[in-house]
């Protein structure tokens, strides 16, 4: 349903009075009224327009016809050709959807496998999206196919988990367990494979046991069996959206309210911490790949939101931080002209965009849309 907020703008009117011995400026408040169905026709439309390369089937690295393909970020591009796809089911989307199988898998050497556990995921995340989207085959076939290859990452150092990548089995992250359970996750719920199930909740117990600090909800980084040291230094805000959607999966399958508070605590500690204290908008985590990770956490967030089990003074505490946000990054941190994001979205950026910013702001203009109206 399309999101409408109001909000007020001060205009300042200066009439001159011949009779009046002081010329004071008159004030008035006029109502503002951002739709953002029509903010995200507008951003995901120039997703297209300006990423989307035709004749490679995939998307451009930046605004201005950089090639530098990169597999993971084509996985988000892709999400959010399919938000756009699933509302508004123009033709212009859902022939994207379809090209961008073909042209991503040439890219990746022909395969939809890659030596990084977490990039597979991503792509395999929206594949799935893409097929229950579209219902074309291939997408499905290439999503499970992907799936079982990631099974391959899964060993006992540091006890367990997904490793970030085939060559580096000592490396425990967080980007290669929480997309693991949320796919394994949302497999279960389509197939009803109980071996899925079981991946989600092994994998989901791994992460929590060993990455995830329940006092405080913060996901660190990663851990290194070699020297059995846990990155707690580097907590980003797609870490945190990944754990809190693998927590709501499995409230879903399970029904235990346990998996519903982890993903509170994952969100608390996001608007608490991951944030500039000054204006409340989430952190500025830079370009290149940091310039995604707060899309990745407003979907899974989004969905938290949407969640009818959520009690009501913690969605409108949610809702406000999200259309706070949203609505800093459209007034304040889009060049209207040019139609892009900042990678801080309180600040517009320069004339060259890299695709992972944008797309980040595309997720969370996507995102407003999901919400009912009051």
């Amino acid at each position: 349903m399309i999101k409408k907020y109001c909000f007020f703008l001060a205009a300042t009117l200066l009439f001159f009075q011949a009779c009046s011995e002081g010329d004071n400026p008159i004030v008035e408040e006029e109502e503002y009224t951002i739709d953002w169905s029509a903010v995200a026709d507008s951003s995901s439309e120039k997703l297209i327009i300006t990423y989307w390369n035709a004749a490679d089937k995939c998307f451009n690295f930046t605004n201005t016809g950089e090639k530098n393909f990169q597999y993971w970020p084509q996985a988000h591009a892709l999400d959010v050709t399919i938000d756009a796809y699933e509302r508004t089911h123009d033709n212009l989307y859902l022939t994207t959807i379809n090209e961008w199988y073909d042209g991503v898998k040439a890219h990746n050497g022909n395969t939809f496998l890659n030596v990084y556990y977490d990039d597979m995921e991503w792509n395999a995340l929206a594949m799935l999206r893409a097929y229950n989207a579209t219902q074309e085959t291939k997408f499905k076939t290439a999503a499970i196919e992907v799936w079982e290859d990631i099974q391959t990452g899964w060993n006992t150092n540091a006890g367990g988990g997904i490793s970030w990548k085939k060559d580096q089995p000592y490396s425990k992250n967080a980007c290669s367990n929480g997309p693991a359970a949320i796919l394994a996750a949302r497999l279960y719920q389509q197939f009803g494979d109980e071996a899925d199930k079981e991946w989600a909740l092994k994998i989901y117990d791994w992460e929590k046991e060993y990455l995830f600090n329940p006092a405080s909800g913060a996901v660190y980084d990663n851990i290194n069996s070699r020297t059995g040291e846990t990155n707690t230094s580097w907590i980003f805000t797609y870490n945190q959206g990944t754990f809190l959607g693998a927590a709501l999966e499995l409230y879903k399958i399970t029904g235990e309210k346990g998996y519903l508070n982890d993903a509170i605590k994952a969100a608390d500690h996001t608007l608490n911490n991951l944030v500039d204290s000054n204006d409340r908008i989430l952190k500025n985590e830079g370009t290149g790949d940091g310039a995604l990770f707060k899309g990745i956490f407003i979907r899974y967030y989004t969905q938290l939101i949407l969640h009818p089990d959520l009690s009501e003074s913690v969605k409108k505490r949610y809702l406000t931080f999200l259309t706070h946000n949203a609505e800093t990054l459209w007034l304040e941190g889009t060049d209207k002209s040019l139609l892009l994001f900042g990678p801080y979205w309180k600040t517009k950026p320069g004339y060259t965009n890299d695709l992972n910013t944008q797309v980040s702001g595309a997720m969370l203009m996507e995102a407003m849309t999901l919400l009912p109206e009051e």
